[in-house]
């Protein structure tokens, strides 16, 4: 098993937040032809035929001692990590980092615990579907990505035979630690499968509620740093990183939130397994997928985007795409349930 240890005014603006957004997909469509036509392809089927309802170490590894970890060198990472054997996985405790391959996700241990998911009706730059306020309890640790989905991760994938063969374009901005992007929510299904085949685990996306939960980290404001976007705490449109508005940032340029996790807000908007519903009303309170009575083949995306204005960062925010929409600030991250 291998372990590893380890201000801005606010902005505002009076247009809606789903105008704006499309605003910034119309945009995305000027310098993305291809994204165009797939957008109009998939609007077009989404008004020929009913919507339908579908369930759906580099060079450092670390060695876990009695729960504690030690760093330590060692040859190229194409040693492989044996999965977790379950004595280890049930003494895994809240920020344990762990990863079950070479080239594997790196995971952190999310601690149990309950919060208020969405908005007040007084945030700036709410909008409806991000009420009414609910009280939700993860009952159980779990498993969720350290940074989103990297190339080098998705590479391997593809290298192993898996993931369609597909290789996404990386908009000449480079691969490596670069977060995947032009990924469909159906592309990180077939990356999830991949992964779960080889390491004998059952890994996923993470849920609407366990992303909202694990990017506050135990805050209810309005990011998860404080109410204000201040500077340079995130890549986004007016964060004040080196990458604002024009490309993604390698994995873990910022700093990690509360339960060790990065770029949870801003770089990519990352896909959900929730389907899309307008509001919270019905919605579960156990921090599960939310499927039944949605709309599942549009799929809540989280975190909002290089791209993307301060008011699509706020820990809230939630937005839809179809499930085969495939975007240069699309990508996502993984979770995985751990053992009792």
């Amino acid at each position: 098993m291998c372990f590893l240890a380890d201000v801005a005014e606010p902005f505002s603006y009076s247009r809606g937040d789903v105008a704006f957004e499309r605003e910034q997909r119309e945009d995305e469509g000027k310098h993305h032809n291809n994204e165009t036509r797939q957008q109009a392809t998939s609007l077009a089927r989404k008004v020929g035929r009913r919507r339908r309802a579908v369930p759906v170490l580099t060079s450092l590894i670390a060695l876990c001692v009695l729960g504690t970890a030690i760093i330590a060198q060692v040859a190229p990472a194409s040693t492989q990590a044996p999965p977790l054997p379950p004595t280890q996985e049930k003494a895994l405790k809240p920020k344990d980092i762990f990863k079950e391959c070479a080239k594997c996700p790196e995971m952190v241990v999310v601690p149990a615990g309950s919060f208020t998911m969405g908005s007040p009706p007084s945030e700036p730059g709410r909008s409806a579907e991000e009420g009414p306020q609910h009280t939700v309890t993860i009952a159980r640790p779990f498993a969720v990505g350290r940074f989103e989905v990297t190339f080098d991760e998705w590479d391997a994938c593809v290298a192993d035979g898996g993931c369609n063969g597909y290789k996404p374009a990386d908009e000449g901005w480079g691969r490596g630690r670069r977060p995947v992007i032009n990924v469909s929510w159906d592309d990180a299904q077939t990356y999830i499968a991949w992964l779960s085949k080889k390491t004998g685990k059952s890994y996923r996306l993470l849920s609407g509620a366990e992303y909202e939960y694990a990017m506050r980290a135990g805050t209810q404001t309005v990011y998860p740093w404080g109410n204000t976007i201040g500077t340079n705490n995130a890549n986004c449109h007016a964060c004040g990183s080196r990458w604002d508005a024009k490309q993604t940032a390698p994995v873990g340029s910022f700093a990690a939130n509360g339960y060790g996790l990065y770029d949870m807000v801003g770089n990519v908007r990352e896909w959900t397994e929730d389907c899309y519903h307008d509001t919270y009303n019905g919605a579960p309170t156990d921090g599960s997928a939310w499927i039944e009575g949605g709309n599942c083949y549009d799929r809540v995306v989280r975190g909002g985007s290089f791209l993307l204005a301060p008011a699509f960062l706020r820990s809230a925010s939630r937005y839809w795409f179809t499930s085969d929409y495939r975007l240069r600030y699309l990508g996502f991250r993984v979770a995985r349930t751990l053992a009792p």
